[in-house]
């Protein structure tokens, strides 16, 4: 496998994005008197990943969520700045493979406008190459459809396309595009349930990613 990896497609939040407080803050602002006392952050982080409204109608009980998603989004933003930071060598890491001419793509349950702040924000939009988000799809992840979106927007192959995301849907929807699908071991989730959704390989670091494309790894300052 190693050495032969043209493509690397990227989860967003979590796994490059450390959004984790912003998302866990903004389900708790935006749920007050909605959800029993005591409702927190384990509530939370094992739905993380999915789409938004899924996760409203899974936290709140009610079919009709759209005020609980508008109130969400109005705290996610206000608090954006604030709150989001790359994890650890992302951008030193995408700079170098982009740098390489490996394809970098990004794909997301988040919508776009929050998905290009983001990015934007740490500094990275500019070495990504294709963005695939929810406004994009009709099936989001776990279903192939993103994964294999961002595929055809790069003329890529699967066979030599990575998969990297902190959830079980980012594994799911990458061995469904027949796809290398690389779990993060900071992933809030664990490292053991990215495996047990099909995870091919789990790294410690973002500079770990650097062996699948033939890359020796370079003692580099932390960005």
């Amino acid at each position: 496998m190693t050495g032969n990896i043209k493509t690397m497609l990227f989860d967003l939040d979590g796994t490059i994005l450390d959004t984790n407080e912003l998302i866990i803050r903004s389900f708790i602002e935006s749920l007050q008197g909605v959800v029993p006392e005591g409702f927190g952050r384990e509530h939370i982080i094992p739905s993380m990943g999915q789409p938004l409204t899924d996760q409203m109608r899974l936290f709140s009980g009610l079919d009709e969520v759209s005020h609980l998603v508008a109130a969400y989004r109005e705290v996610n933003l206000r608090l954006h700045d604030e709150l989001v930071k790359p994890f650890d060598y992302v951008g030193e890491v995408l700079e170098t493979l982009h740098g390489k001419g490996i394809q970098i793509g990004v794909v997301t349950t988040k919508m776009r406008l929050t998905t290009e702040r983001g990015l934007k924000f740490v500094g990275i939009f500019d070495y990504v190459d294709a963005i695939v988000t929810i406004d994009d799809v009709e099936n989001p992840k776990p279903h192939p459809e993103p994964v294999s979106k961002a595929i055809g927007l790069l003329g890529a192959d699967p066979a030599t396309t990575l998969m990297v995301g902190d959830s079980t849907v980012d594994m799911q929807s990458a061995v469904a595009a027949g796809t290398t699908a690389v779990g993060v071991a900071w992933s809030l989730k664990g490292e053991q349930i990215l495996k047990e959704a099909g995870a091919h390989h789990v790294i410690n670091d973002m500079r770990d990613l650097y062996s699948f494309v033939g890359m020796e790894r370079e003692p580099f300052a932390k960005r």
